[in-house]
């Protein structure tokens, strides 16, 4: 038989060898990383609430999960958590976009001041438009929202200038922003805060290339604080809650997802220290569980970006790994896929 350029490629290049004949829990796509996790580096997160189940991942594996923005002195630990520290490695809540990202950086720094400064909650108290549920009761005043901003944006530069690993999830590219001056806005206006106006906000739906522009341009900004720092993206499995186009959910979840895989993959191909992050959704059909009911999915935060961690042997088709029935390896977390997780008006 003739050579062909197919003829002495390895296994996983095949669909028939590496996917169709193999059960679900044994697919492992990770064939190799472009760098290593140390349990020394400092690893922060940010995106769509997807990040935090690889955040939770990290500190379950005795990783050094990076939180520059911490609780006043003295606050409970459960207060802390319902004020919504720790959820990321600063207090930003859920960056959906990779516009908001970019901004954020742009804020922090002091290159970008929104024309939209102030919201206000139904019983009138103070919100921040950008981050409307980071404080679950509001802010009393103005001044007290300008000052836990101020130290927002310090810690952001922190985190910025000493991270060693920065994972980013990407979440969405339907979004909402201010007409102004473009500034875009992590939930509708009425959602959280503030009264929808169709004369200041438009509804935006992102291309590949807006969500590539934006977060090389992050990336960008970011190493030229902090040359070394290296990056991982993945792209969130959870399905959008609503959509704001004129169509069937299914098919604006399915433009979004695809959107964002593509743009991922371009990205990790434009730059050598960024890599990318399988998350794969599964659906399983068991027995129900009280706690999170039938619908989960598998975070494969993997083993081998992780220093400390043994290779795990790929299982070959035939092999008794793959005929016996098996629960999904332990480097899975599964997360509830529900508007809980998302939090009402999120959507990823």
């Amino acid at each position: 038989m003739a050579d062909n350029p197919y003829s002495s490629l390895p296994d996983h290049r095949f669909w028939r060898k590496a996917v169709a004949s193999l059960p679900p829990f044994a697919l492992d796509p990770i064939v190799e990383t472009p760098f290593k996790i140390s349990p020394s580096d400092k690893v922060a997160t940010a995106g769509s609430c997807f990040a935090q189940e690889i955040a939770h991942r990290l500190q379950q594996s005795g990783y050094h999960y990076y939180l520059p923005e911490q609780p006043p002195e003295g606050m409970p630990a459960q207060e802390a958590q319902r004020r919504n520290y720790s959820m990321y490695s600063c207090r930003y809540g859920n960056l959906y976009t990779t516009t908001q990202l970019l901004q954020l950086i742009q804020r922090a720094y002091g290159d970008f001041i929104p024309d939209l400064d102030v919201w206000k909650s139904d019983d009138g108290r103070i919100v921040d438009p950008f981050r409307p549920r980071i404080e679950p009761d509001g802010y009393s005043s103005v001044a007290e929202m300008h000052g836990d901003r101020a130290r927002h944006f310090a810690a952001v530069r922190k985190m910025i200038e000493t991270m060693d690993v920065f994972v980013f999830t990407f979440g969405l590219t339907e979004c909402w922003r201010h007409k102004s001056d473009g500034a875009v806005l992590q939930l509708a206006p009425g959602v959280a805060g503030g009264d929808y106006d169709p004369q200041a906000y438009e509804f935006w739906n992102m291309s590949v290339g807006d969500v590539v522009r934006d977060f090389l341009a992050s990336a960008d900004l970011i190493h030229a604080r902090n040359p070394n720092v290296r990056m991982i993206l993945s792209v969130s499995p959870v399905s959008i809650i609503a959509t704001s186009e004129d169509r069937h959910v299914l098919v604006s979840n399915s433009a979004s997802k695809a959107i964002l895989r593509a743009a991922a993959d371009e990205v990790v191909r434009s730059r050598a220290n960024i890599a990318r992050e399988v998350a794969r959704c599964r659906s399983w059909s068991g027995k129900r569980s009280s706690q999170y009911g039938r619908r989960f999915f598998s975070i494969p935060v993997s083993d081998a970006m992780l220093s400390t961690s043994p290779p795990r042997p790929r299982p070959t088709p035939g092999s008794s790994a793959t005929k016996r029935r098996s629960k999904p390896p332990e480097t899975r977390a599964i997360v509830r896929a529900d508007a809980d997780l998302t939090q009402k008006g999120s959507n990823s």
